[in-house]
This record gives structure tokens, sequence and C-alpha cells, in this order.
């Protein structure tokens, strides 16, 4: 068995496809990986993988965003920010991460001594692909004196770059601690970095990034949508886009749009996030009717692509041959850690 190690800078870039053919190789990928492994799967793949979980002390990190089934084996199922405490604090010998690849690197800059298996080298981020490190370092450059909050979903080169680093959950409170006189780079996601912006009253140079779900929903069709169901709260994610944002009735990361379904009165939702929170929302709350907010266009482009290229077999094959692994540069690892436990120590 060839053993898989994904080192920086050697991820295959989708940044220069458009939504549709990135869901199209990700399906073409994931036939061909299907049709070529088939034969090699145990019959129970909840069983199998629970005993490589024993077997090599390891624990399963899974993002909201995950299919079903991977949601269903994890040991711990959340947001960029849970996830990062998790990886932080966890004392298992090997950690699988299903996510995206910048996911995964953080947990090996947190953890260099542990493996780190990520299940599909493959699965990336469109808003990490988004801010090229040689281009940031320019823009960097060309703002002196300001300090960098970069959102957690960029690669580790990025990180390295930054002061701090934030997720959606905790942004507005981390640059609410900036000094008021400090001049602040925000990057890479400029819908977030617009939200915090109004947040907090403060002004920061913003990086133009966006991801490419967070971006596709169609207002139109939520307003449709609302006029369908007068009843229903639209809950959005702040990567989404303004002309989105404006009709939600609540804003806030993966997590708290999860806590809020199970708290509030109302009874239907249109979820402006990534579908695969839903699984979460509908088993915390299963009286209630959960809508994911539609694209623009007639396709499932409000899925995330990366994350769906993880899937139940190819986290069991990652666990059973200890690859593909995830390694950094120790320079980088270590300048792109001092950001990350500086976000750990002000949340």
């Amino acid at each position: 068995m060839v053993k898989q190690t994904i080192i920086l800078g050697r991820r295959p870039d989708f940044s220069s496809l458009d939504i549709g053919e990135a869901l199209s190789t990700v399906f073409t990928t994931t036939l061909s990986y299907q049709n070529s492994t088939q034969s090699t799967l145990p019959i129970d793949l909840f069983a199998a993988i629970h005993a490589l979980k024993q077997e090599l002390n390891a624990v399963i990190l899974a993002h909201y965003y995950q299919d079903p089934d991977i949601q269903d084996i994890a040991d711990y199922i959340g947001d960029s920010l849970g996830l990062a405490q998790q990886a932080a604090s966890t004392t298992a010998d090997v950690i699988v991460f299903a996510g995206v690849h910048f996911m995964a690197e953080t947990a090996q800059i947190l953890n260099p001594h542990k493996l780190v298996l990520l299940p599909d080298l493959n699965a990336g981020c469109s808003l990490a692909d988004s801010c090229p490190p040689k281009e940031f370092a320019q823009f960097k450059a060309a703002h002196p004196n300001h300090i960098v909050v970069s959102y957690v979903n960029c690669t580790a080169e990025i990180k390295a770059m930054s002061d701090i680093i934030c997720t959606s959950s905790n942004a507005v409170k981390l640059v609410q601690q900036i000094p008021a006189d400090q001049p602040i780079i925000f990057a890479p996601d400029r819908n977030l970095g617009r939200y915090v912006m109004e947040q907090t009253g403060r002004e920061m140079v913003l990086w133009q990034g966006s991801c490419m779900v967070h971006e596709t929903f169609s207002e139109k069709k939520i307003v449709q949508l609302q006029i369908q169901h007068p009843n229903a709260e639209v809950i959005a994610h702040p990567e989404c886009e303004p002309a989105v944002l404006r009709h939600a009735h609540y804003i806030g990361s993966t997590t708290a749009l999860l806590n809020y379904s199970k708290s509030s009165a109302s009874s239907i939702f249109i979820v402006a996030t990534e579908p695969g929170i839903i699984h979460q929302m509908e088993k915390y709350a299963p009286e209630k009717i959960f809508i994911p907010a539609p694209p623009m266009n007639q396709c499932a482009c409000n899925e995330c692509p990366h994350m769906r290229l993880n899937t139940l077999e190819k986290l069991y094959l990652a666990m059973r041959d200890r690859s593909p692994e995830i390694t950094l540069p120790e320079a980088i690892r270590l300048a792109a850690l001092k950001p990350i436990q500086r976000m750990l120590e002000m949340s």
C-alpha cells in the first residue's frame, strides 16, 4: 500500500472551477473510487470503524456538513471552533478528521506528534483557495501596521501570516477585544468580515474571498419560500451574501443556528447554510420542519462538493491504511500555531 501524505501546496486546486464543475469532478472522482474499492470493504462498515477506533486509540472529529452516516459514527460533531477545541484537548493517538483540508491542518498544527488522517485528499475549500499565500503576503505588505485577523477557513500558510485566527462563532467577540485604534485586515471571507464590521462598528480592510456554497443561495427563491411558508424563520450563516442576510430572522455560526433551531418557538425554518446541518437539526427537533435554502441554479449547489468527497468507505480505508496523512513543514506549523493559540485564549 502506497502511503499518501498531503504536504502544504500539493492539494489539487479547485479554485478555477465553478460549483457545477466542482460537483461534477466530485461525482466522477467518488464513482471511480467506489468502483475500485468496493470489493475490499467489510459488510458492516460501522462495526469495522468502531474496531479500528479501539485498535488505533483514534478519535473521529466530524463537521456538521458531513454526510449523515459520518456524523452518526463520529465521536464529536461541531463547527470550526468546537472542532479546534476538541483537537487541542484530545488524548487520542490518531485524529481522523471528517471535514476539509484546513480543518485537518489545524488539528496537525495543534498536535504535531499525532497521526492526523483526512479521508480524501481532495477535500479542499473554495474559500481557502480564494486566498493564495503569495498574493495575500503582498496585500498584507500594502497595509503596514495592520494586524491580521484570519477566519479559520484558510490554509496553514495564511494562518502563519496572521495575528489572530477566528471562527464564525467568535469573530465578533475577538474583534471587540482589539484596541479601537488598531487597524485590522480581515481575511479571507468578505461576507463574514462585512458582518463583523456591522456588529462591532469597526472599519476593517477586507480580503475579497468567499465560499462557493454560501454565495450561491437565491434571494428570490428564499422570498418565494417565505411567501409559501409565512410562519417560517430564515436562519443564515454570516458567510452568506448581504442580500440573503437581510431576510434572516437569525444569523449565526453553524452551532448557533443549531441551538437557535432547538430553542425557537418557530416550527418551520428556511436554513441558509450547507444542508448537512439539517441532519442534526432534525435529530434535536424532530417535530420541526427544516427547508434548505435553494441555490440560484437548478442543481445541488447548496451542498459543499468538497465536504461531500468524504464517505464512510473512505473513512474506513483511511483508518485501515493509516493514510492519507496530513503533515506540515515545521516552520509553517509553529508560525500558524501562535494565532490559533491566541484565538483559544481569547475565546
